[in-house]
């Protein structure tokens, strides 16, 4: 038997351990009298220390110590379960000492009997979340409560039982290998914890094994390390496989606890698939009128690879259009592109054959032994006939024509062909658009390029003029060439200032003094550069006040020939200067020089000039002047205001309540004839310009007005002529520009007589109506509407009068 553990399941050691504690206790008892027993023999709970010197039992103070208690997890029986017995030998069994239980799950999960010292375990433990307790016990007197034992403390360890499966704290898994890979290859390692105790038993030992997922991979029963059991896994035929791995503790014994993950392996690619071309012959067609850069054919080519493994690279190694074509692949679709190098012509060549190879971009060594990774086809391009415009021989032209060409000088010659095999006639024409001021002529047939107005290099140097090329048998095909012409310089223009000279010559001038220095400027352009020769005229050469001096550089120098310039005498002096260039033949220009005399300060710089000067010795000064100017405009503008605010009416703000804006009539004093007015102007220039110009001009005379004549006008009738050549030619313009809005309106100009469906609208024709409405009512409505009242309503002799 177990003592104190009578409720467990004790292993046959410790049951052997139990009997011999049982057996030898009382025969220690005898041999050491007083001795306290403190029993729990799964280990034994208690040790006891004794001290018999030469036969003879001598007892210690503290007669009863223990290390620990041991108590199974997981109990679930009915009653509170036996974990062990405290006692003190100086317990005489009389009742007088008490047992006390402190520390962790005291009183809580453990209670003691404080007569006997039995210990008990009210509580379900689990050792996962507590593996053991540490308690205080004591024996005290009962009378007084005064300890009879020193205070002892003791370990209460749940000892534990295979509750927990293994758990795979990170699955499941996921992992890549690449495919054609070696049997035992590592794919990834799995990990199961078990949360039992690693130290006692087998619980916690964990064992892999493989449930799903054979016999492509397998898995390490110990390490849980997953690998590849089958060679050559290819990625094309399957590229993912989900796995189940589980692992069982109890060193995978019956009885053993489990649990489970999933693995999903994914065969990553490897370039171990060649490509090949879909067909080994392929044919497109292409317009000859492509232009370069076009993409003329597309080159399906198959990898069952992807990724970087299906990478191509294209090349033209054979045929006839080596230079002509180039092959790249699409970054997207891998495919060959043919691309256009170069213009074709179908008159030059109708078809195109090439040999293209394709290959990997990509190799990987160890797949060589599968073959060569690259394949070829044949591509025949067929090129299409199209009817293509003229081509001018030259694209760009350069002409030269001198400015002082005659109107109908010949320039040059343009050219053009028909490239197609019918080689239509050409006609040319100038693009008005480029040749604005129509300056040059082109000859239809010839293409002879030629002066159509004088030209100025000054205003044009250069004139950029677009040529239409048009077949004759095909006016919609249409070339364009381009033709610079140059206007090359003749000397045509003659030197002037530079600039609008302002001199100013001090009164206190000496003789030969320099006042000014100019220079000319001419709009030719020489092909040597400029060169100005400066003098002055034969009326001026004798004059005894200024000369003249060319310096050689294209300037020249004015000189005083006396001093004693007085503005009193003289404020103004002109200087006529003849300037001549260097052109064959030479041009000249008399230009006027305007010397001004003013009073200067003693650095030279002018203090006031001419007719200034004399009214600065009046007490007037520029500031002064100014200021009067200032004062006339303030009085202008105030005398405007009030003259504005004298002619504004004043109106109320507030209407009066007896006025009603229903009551105020609108009266004109002048008022024309009504529709059938046509002395003032005949409406008949506007109804029909073609009939107008049919009739010779003749105006409209049949209507006679039928108003009183106290409304016509007095003043004869405008010339009609003016409207209608006026509106005839507006409408020719509008006729010839397409541009011009409305494209497909129809603009008629109608005039409404006596005869119109749609009678008159006029108010003067309500007098006369026949009309049997009575409208005397309107007297009834009061003051309001006396007005309406007097003018419709009836006379005691029932006819129709008015105020």
């Amino acid at each position: 038997m177990c003592i104190a553990m009578m409720r467990l399941n004790c292993s046959p050691v410790w049951s052997v351990v139990s009997l011999l504690t049982l057996l030898l206790l009382p025969l220690w008892e005898m041999g050491c009298s007083g001795l306290s027993f403190n029993s729990v023999p799964l280990p034994p709970v208690g040790t006891y220390q004794r001290s018999c010197e030469g036969g003879a039992h001598h007892r210690q103070r503290r007669s009863w110590v223990w290390n620990q208690f041991f108590v199974l997890e997981e109990y679930t029986g009915d009653e509170p379960l036996y974990v062990g017995k405290l006692h003190s030998d100086v317990d005489k069994g009389e009742g007088q000492v008490k047992y006390v239980l402190n520390g962790q799950g005291a009183t809580s999960i453990f209670t003691i009997d404080e007569n006997t010292g039995d210990i008990h375990a009210t509580k379900r433990l689990d050792r996962e979340e507590q593996a053991y307790y540490t308690l205080r016990a004591q024996a005290r007197n009962r009378e007084n409560n005064l300890p009879v034992e020193p205070e002892s403390e003791f370990v209460i360890k749940v000892q534990d039982i295979n509750d927990n499966e293994p758990k795979f704290l990170d699955g499941p898994y996921s992992a890549r290998v690449p495919e054609m890979s070696p049997v035992g290859t590592s794919v990834v390692t799995v990990v199961a914890t078990d949360a039992d105790d690693p130290t006692y038993g087998n619980s916690a030992r964990v064992i892999y094994s493989i449930l799903e997922g054979q016999p492509y991979f397998s898995v390490e029963p110990k390490t849980g390390v997953v690998k590849t059991a089958l060679p050559n896994m290819d990625r094309e035929a399957r590229d993912q496989y989900l796995l189940v791995i589980q692992a069982k503790d109890m060193v995978g014994q019956m009885g053993g606890l489990s649990g489970t993950t999933s693995v999903m392996v994914t065969l990553t690619d490897v370039n171990d698939n060649p490509p090949h071309f879909s067909r080994k012959s392929y044919q497109f067609s292409m317009s000859e009128s492509l232009p370069v850069a076009s993409v003329v054919a597309k080159i399906k080519t198959l990898d069952s690879d992807v990724g970087p493994n299906a990478e191509m690279e294209y090349r033209i190694v054979d045929g006839d259009g080596l230079g002509l074509f180039r092959i790249t692949p699409d970054r997207d679709t891998q495919e060959g592109l043919v691309t256009l190098q170069k213009g074709l012509d179908f008159e030059t060549k109708s078809s195109y054959t090439l040999r293209v190879e394709v290959s990997n971009r990509n190799i990987d060594l160890r797949f060589l032994s599968l073959g060569p990774f690259s394949d070829t086809a044949t591509v025949r391009l067929i090129v299409e006939n199209v009817d293509e415009p003229p081509v001018f021989s030259l694209p760009l032209s350069k002409m030269l024509i001198s400015e002082a060409a005659k109107v109908g000088t010949t320039i040059g010659t343009v050219s053009a062909h028909d490239p197609d095999s019918t080689n239509s006639p050409i006609r040319y024409s100038i693009d008005r658009n480029t040749d604005l001021e129509r300056f040059f002529n082109i000859d239809a047939t010839t293409g002879v390029i030629s002066t159509a107005k004088p030209l100025d290099r000054e205003v044009n140097a250069i004139h950029n003029i677009t040529i239409f090329a048009m077949e004759s048998l095909d006016p919609l095909q249409v070339g364009k060439g381009i033709i610079l012409i140059t206007v090359t310089d003749i000397n045509d223009n003659a030197p002037v200032f530079a600039i609008e000279y302002e001199t100013y010559l001090c009164e206190s001038a000496r003789p030969g003094q320099v006042i000014e220095t100019i220079s000319a400027m001419d709009r030719d352009e020489p092909q040597s550069g400029h060169r100005f020769f400066f003098s002055l005229t034969a009326e001026a050469a004798g004059n005894l006040n200024f000369t003249l001096r060319d310096n050689k550089d294209n300037t020249a120098s004015v000189l005083t020939m006396r001093g004693g310039f007085q503005r009193h005498d003289q404020t103004m002096y002109r200087l006529p200067v003849l300037i001549m260039d260097g052109g064959s033949p030479a041009l000249s220009s008399t230009n006027t020089l305007s010397i001004r005399v003013c009073d200067c300060d003693p650095d030279g710089a002018p203090q006031s000039c001419g007719s200034e000067a004399s009214m600065l010795s009046a007490g007037l000064s520029t500031g002064s002047l100014i200021a009067i100017l200032a004062c006339i405009l303030t009085l202008l503008v105030l005398v405007l205001l009030i003259v504005t605010m004298r002619r504004r009416k004043k109106e109320p703000l507030i209407l009066d309540e007896e006025r009603d804006v229903r009551e105020n009539i609108v009266r004109y004093d002048d008022e024309g004839g009504g529709e059938e007015d046509t002395e003032a102007f005949d409406m008949v220039t506007l109804r029909n310009l073609k009939v107008v110009r049919e009739s010779g001009g003749k105006t409209r005379r049949d209507v006679t007005p039928e108003v009183p004549t106290l409304f016509l006008s007095s003043r004869p009738p405008p010339d009609n002529g003016i409207f209608r050549d006026f509106i005839w030619d507006r409408l020719k313009e509008t006729d010839v520009d397409p541009s011009a809005p409305p494209y497909d309106s129809l603009q008629t100009y109608a005039f409404e007589g006596s005869g119109s469906a749609a009678e008159s609208l006029s108010s003067m024709d309500s007098l006369s109506t026949d009309s049997e409405q009575n409208y005397d009512y309107l007297s009834d409505w009061g003051p309001r509407f006396k007005k309406l009242a007097d003018l419709y309503g009836h006379s005691d002799d029932g006819n129709l009068f008015a105020s």
